[in-house]
C-alpha cells in the first residue's frame, strides 16, 4: 500500500489516544474512515477532527470489540457502506494492574476480551474484505510488554504477548499463501494516553499511585508519533514497529539478557510496586 489516498481504513479504539491520532493522520492523507469505540462522546470529537483534517468520509459506530456478533455486524456494515476495506488497525485496548493472586476472573475476562479477542475479531471479520481488495493491510497494536513481562502487569503482558504471536503468524500465513495483505505488529513504549486513568486495578492496588507512576515516569511518546510510525510502516509493509527510546532499550535488554532480565526487573520494580500496593510483605 504505497498510498493512503482514497483507501478505506478502519480504526478501533478511535475515541482518544493513538486511535484518534491515527484517524486524523489518515484523514490528512484523504482516507475514507470507519472509526469505532465504546466512548461515543470521544468518538464524536474524533469525527470532527478527522473531517477538519481532510477525510473524504467518516463513518462512526459505537462498538465493544469484545462482542463477536457485534463486530461481525460492524464489519459487514462497513464493507457494505464503502464497497471495500483496505486497512484495519486493531488498536482498542485496556489496562489491568495487580498481582496475579489478587486479580479477579471478571477482570481477567475483561482485559482478554478487549486486548486479545478484540484483535482476533477485527482481523478475522475484515480479512476476507482485505484479501478481496487486492491491496490490504492489518495493523495490530501490541506493546513493548509484548516483548518483556513486568510484575503487576501479568494480564496485560499475557494479552500483548498473544497479540504479537497472533500477528506474526498471520503475516507468515499471508506470505505463504501469497495473499495481497500486509501485516504489521506495533510495539509502543509508554505513550501519553488515558489508558491507565481508564484502567482497572485489583483489590489492594492504589490506582492513583499507578496513574502517577505511569504519567510522570513512564509515558514518553506522543500518540501522534505512534500514529505517524504506523502510517509509515503500512506504506513500507514493515512487519514490526517499535516506538520510543524506552521500547528500543527494553527490547535490547531482553535480547541480550534472555530470561535473566526477570531478576533485574524484579529488583528495580520492588519499591515502585510497594508504593502502589501491588506487593505485600508477609
Amino acid at each position: 500500500m504505497k498510498s493512503i489516498d482514497g483507501k478505506v481504513a478502519v480504526v478501533t479504539g478511535a475515541a482518544s489516544g493513538i486511535g484518534r491520532a491515527l484517524a486524523v493522520s489518515l484523514a490528512r492523507r484523504e482516507a475514507l474512515l470507519a472509526v469505532c469505540d465504546l466512548d461515543e462522546d470521544g468518538l464524536a470529537d474524533t469525527v470532527e477532527l478527522a473531517g477538519r483534517a481532510g477525510a473524504r468520509a467518516v463513518h462512526a459506530h459505537r462498538l465493544d470489540v469484545a462482542d463477536r456478533a457485534g463486530f461481525a455486524a460492524y464489519a459487514a456494515a462497513v464493507a457494505e457502506r464503502f464497497g471495500r476495506v483496505n486497512l484495519v488497525v486493531n488498536n482498542a485496548g485496556v489496562a489491568l494492574t495487580g498481582a496475579v493472586a489478587d486479580l479477579s476472573y471478571d477482570d481477567l475476562d475483561w482485559i482478554v476480551g478487549s486486548n486479545f479477542w478484540g484483535v482476533v475479531h477485527g482481523t478475522k471479520e475484515f480479512l476476507p474484505h482485505l484479501i478481496a481488495s487486492g491491496d490490504g493491510h492489518v495493523v495490530n497494536v501490541s506493546s513493548v510488554f509484548g516483548f518483556m513481562s513486568t510484575p503487576g502487569q501479568a494480564a496485560y503482558n499475557a494479552t500483548k504477548f498473544a497479540v504479537r504471536g497472533f500477528t506474526e503468524a498471520l503475516r507468515e500465513e499471508m506470505l505463504t499463501m501469497r495473499q495481497p495483505v500486509g501485516v504489521t505488529s506495533v510495539h509502543p513504549g509508554g505513550v501519553k494516553t488515558a489508558i491507565v486513568r481508564n484502567s482497572r486495578v485489583s483489590v489492594g492496588t492504589d490506582k492513583q499511585e499507578t496513574v502517577r507512576l505511569f504519567e510522570e515516569r513512564l509515558a514518553r511518546s506522543t500518540p501522534e508519533n505512534v500514529a505517524e510510525r504506523i502510517v509509515a510502516a503500512v506504506r513500507r509493509n514493515r512487519p514490526r514497529v517499535v516506538v520510543g527510546t524506552d521500547a528500543h532499550l527494553i527490547r535490547l535488554l531482553v535480547g541480550l539478557s534472555g530470561a535473566r532480565y526477570q531478576e533485574l526487573v524484579s529488583l528495580l520494580s520492588r519499591r515502585a510496586l510497594a508504593r502502589a500496593g501491588i506487593t505485600r510483605s508477609s
